[in-house]
């Protein structure tokens, strides 16, 4: 397997025709709908489970927004549950299948390839720091590479693209464990594929991430949100 990392993101894409700037290519969110009780549960504590579904909504809502920005024809969302008021316009909503988040991941992957022929970039609701940049160089990268692949820091990944919908190495992938990241490597060097490595991200699990991410990201609508949470706190200890 040949592994190339990027350290920054450049410039990447060619615009599809038709003019307009954009992209020739599709960005997949994979996504819970901000439901109470049902996300973000590692949260609560510090955070109530109206909260931490805020706090989901705000990262799911400053992701779609990134992946709009990041000017690619075609943005996929593979959602379990409904579209609220922060779906934006231009998204194409398709229901999550298949049983774990594995095959999840991989079923989002085939059904965005087979709406459209071309290679896929998916990534979670849980990295609202990440910048149309990035976005837009894991989508370049796949020009000339089979797989381009983002690791969190506990471990996971937080964006997948491949080339083709070949999917084998997905499937039966042990989920949420600090060697996932790493198990999908390895299967990726078995099939002999090209891998582009970019920059570590932070998911949004628990409260400690979630400070490091509105620290990376101050101008985002998660900051924005996590320090309205703790102007609230503050003022009830005050009282």
């Amino acid at each position: 397997m040949k592994i190339v990392t990027s350290s920054a993101p450049m410039p990447a894409g060619q615009a599809g025709k038709g003019g307009a700037g954009m992209i020739d290519a599709q960005i997949v969110v994979i996504a819970k709908e901000p439901v109470a009780g049902r996300v973000k549960t590692r949260l609560t504590p510090p955070f109530t489970p109206g909260q931490a579904a805020h706090l989901a909504a705000a990262a799911l809502e400053d992701t779609l927004r990134t992946v709009a920005a990041a000017g690619t024809r075609h943005r996929l969302l593979a959602l379990d549950g409904l579209p609220g008021s922060w779906l934006p316009a231009g998204f194409v909503v398709v229901p999550q299948r298949g049983a774990g988040l594995d095959e999840r991941i991989a079923f989002a992957m085939t059904d965005a390839h087979r709406l459209h022929a071309m290679p896929v970039v998916l990534i979670g609701m849980d990295t609202p720091q990440v910048t149309p940049e990035l976005l837009r160089y894991a989508v370049g990268a796949l020009a000339d590479h089979d797989a381009v692949y983002g690791p969190a820091a506990d471990g996971g990944f937080w964006l997948l693209g491949l080339r083709t919908p070949e999917v084998a190495p997905l499937l039966g992938l042990p989920m949420s464990r600090p060697d996932t990241g790493a198990v999908l490597l390895r299967r990726l060097r078995d099939e002999g594929r090209s891998v582009v490595l970019l920059p570590e991200l932070v998911d949004v699990d628990t409260a400690a991430d979630a400070a490091r991410v509105a620290a990376d990201a101050p101008g985002s609508g998660f900051a924005a949100s996590l320090a309205a949470m703790a102007g609230m706190a503050e003022t009830s200890a005050a009282r």
